[in-house]
């Protein structure tokens, strides 16, 4: 941005937004768009939700900040609901997903370290993921694009091809500490993870004596339609990162883990000024209060189910533009046959939001309250984009 003293690190689309409410987003000039990028994937309620609003506003009047040097009563509140709701037994409260992975890897090799297995360091990951801009999650993640320009990769980090299983059990051997994966690649283009496959790893690393870590952070929190993703394999890891919708907006995230995974978590071993602060932590615990209402997350399956049925038309009539659509619950996206950036200009013209991935998709997720007749309109706007997209392309043609 010309005359900016920001770092110049983002490609920002010429779009700036001053208010939101529900699933919609609102210019300066009166502009109204409906957000189907929901914040990538953070915006679990929606903008300006009245709980999360009454919840900050209520907690900014008594206390922002203590740090982690004192109790504080919402960080215990957070950490039941999420051990009552998981596999988990024991949660750190972190700022962002970044840190949540960073807590789960520091956490795994922690594990094997107070067990007397200092060598065991190595966390399988699988290509295509992305877990974070840290230099330790950017070598977990492996993608060169990322890992340019910023010295030698981090050690301990195994990439392994998505899906071959030979190469993953070729990978694993004495130094290994755990296995990362996400259920469903988010920025690697909404790639899910067959259910049989996450049981198999799941099983594997039961007979093999490692950690199973999962990086929920866009998956979670109700995305696909059950609180978190692994549920619907019917399995449970031993460490978990969790951020984006479990804030609803606000910076927050968490790293969970069963008692054993965190036992060698002892004080001094790990920790962070802001994670978990009041603030936070009644903006948390309100998503939370949400997320986990009864019928809540069945309604998020129904409406996901709705959305992909009615995107699937769209992918059937237009198929110059899309290969395919992907993904579970609101965590959707369309495998473009044209240039994906291209397509969401036209998606942005059409008043409708989405966020780009690898493999040329579009990611489509919307906040998790969007309405039936919201998704008819959503789903509408896409339609359009498409039709514009196949003007364009004929007129091109006809050049």
């Amino acid at each position: 941005m010309e005359g900016s003293s920001l770092y110049q690190t983002y490609s920002r689309a010429n779009l700036e937004f001053v208010r939101g409410e529900g699933v919609w987003l609102e210019t300066s000039d009166g502009r109204r768009f409906l957000d189907c990028a929901a914040g990538i994937a953070v915006n679990s309620l929606g903008h300006s939700h009245p709980g999360l609003v009454k919840a900050l506003k209520d907690q900014a009047d008594k206390l922002w900040h203590v740090s982690n040097v004192y109790a504080i009563e919402g960080q215990e509140a957070f950490a039941r609901k999420l051990a009552q709701a998981t596999f988990a037994d024991r949660v750190f409260c972190t700022n962002s997903g970044a840190e949540a992975l960073e807590c789960a890897i520091k956490t795994a090799r922690r594990y094997f370290y107070a067990k007397g297995e200092p060598e065991r360091i190595d966390i399988i990951t699988f290509e295509g993921a992305f877990h974070g801009r840290t230099l330790a999650t950017i070598a977990a993640g492996g993608q060169e694009k990322y890992l340019e320009g910023f010295g030698p990769k981090a050690p301990g980090f195994i990439q392994v091809p998505f899906g071959d299983h030979e190469a993953l059990l070729a990978a694993i051997g004495d130094t290994t500490a755990g296995l990362l994966i996400e259920p469903i690649q988010g920025e690697g283009g909404i790639r899910p993870v067959p259910t049989e496959y996450l049981r198999e790893l799941r099983r594997l690393c039961d007979d093999k004596g490692i950690l199973l870590i999962l990086d929920e952070v866009q998956t979670g929190v109700g995305r696909t339609g059950k609180l978190f993703a692994h549920e619907w394999a019917g399995i449970t890891p031993d460490i978990m990162a969790v951020a984006k919708g479990i804030g609803g907006g606000f910076p927050l995230g968490a790293c969970l883990a069963t008692e054993e995974a965190a036992s060698g978590m002892k004080p001094g071993t790990h920790g962070t000024t802001y994670g978990g602060n009041p603030l936070a932590m009644a903006v948390g615990n309100a998503v939370l209060d949400v997320v986990l209402a009864d019928g809540f997350l069945d309604s998020v399956q129904k409406k996901g189910l709705l959305l992909k049925q009615k995107l699937a038309a769209v992918v059937d009539g237009h198929p110059a533009i899309f290969e395919e659509i992907r993904g579970k619950g609101l965590m959707l996206g369309l495998k473009c046959r044209v240039t994906n950036t291209e397509l969401l200009s036209h998606f942005r013209e059409a008043g409708v939001l989405a966020v780009g991935a690898g493999d040329n998709v579009l990611r489509i997720m919307p906040p998790l309250t969007i309405t039936e007749a919201e998704i008819e309109e959503a789903v509408s706007r896409i339609d359009q984009a498409a039709t514009a997209m196949e003007a364009g392309l004929e007129r091109g043609a006809a050049e």
